[in-house]
C-alpha cells in the first residue's frame, strides 16, 4: 500500500497498487498506518514547506528505513538559476532525512503563479515519480 496525495493514488492505481490519502490534518504522525512506501506531498510557502507539513513531518514515528517519496509544488524560479530562497523539496528532505526514512522518489512539480496554474507537463512528472515508487516497492 502507498499513502499519498489524490494524483499520485490514481495513478498508482493504474499500476495495481492499493492506496490510501490522508491530509495532515486527519492523521496522528505518531499511528499512521502501515505501508510499503509513504508518498508526502506539500505545496510550498514563502520558500518553505507549508508549516502543518513541517510539524507532521517532525513528529512521524516510523522506523528508520521507511520507504517515502517527495512531491511539492514550488514557484518556477526566476532564472535559470536556483532560486536561493525556493527550499521547499531540501527542507523536506532534511525533516525526513532526520528520521533514516529511504528516499526513494522525489518530483518537483511548478506552478506559474502565486496561486497556480501548474506547468505545463505536470502530469509527465507525476507519472515519472510512480513509476520510480512501483519499482522501488517491486511487485505486489
Amino acid at each position: 500500500m502507498i499513502t499519498g496525495s489524490d494524483c499520485h493514488a490514481w495513478r498508482a492505481a493504474e499500476h495495481g497498487i492499493d492506496t490510501g490519502v490522508h491530509h495532515v490534518k486527519e492523521v496522528d504522525a505518531s499511528a499512521l498506518a502501515t505501508a510499503d512506501l509513504y508518498v508526502f506531498s506539500t505545496p510550498g510557502r514563502v520558500g518553505k514547506p507549508i508549516r502543518r507539513m513541517r510539524r507532521f513531518l517532525r513528529s512521524l514515528q516510523l522506523p528508520a528505513g521507511t520507504k517515502v517519496a517527495v512531491v511539492t509544488t514550488e514557484m518556477r524560479p526566476g532564472t535559470a538559476q536556483e532560486d536561493p530562497h525556493q527550499r521547499v523539496a531540501p527542507i523536506m528532505d532534511e525533516l525526513l532525512g532526520d528520521h533514516g526514512f529511504d528516499l526513494v522518489a522525489e518530483e518537483r512539480v511548478f506552478v506559474t503563479g502565486l496561486k497556480g496554474p501548474l506547468e505545463d507537463g505536470w502530469e509527465t512528472k507525476v507519472d515519472d515519480l510512480v513509476d520510480k515508487v512501483v519499482a522501488a516497492i517491486g511487485p505486489s
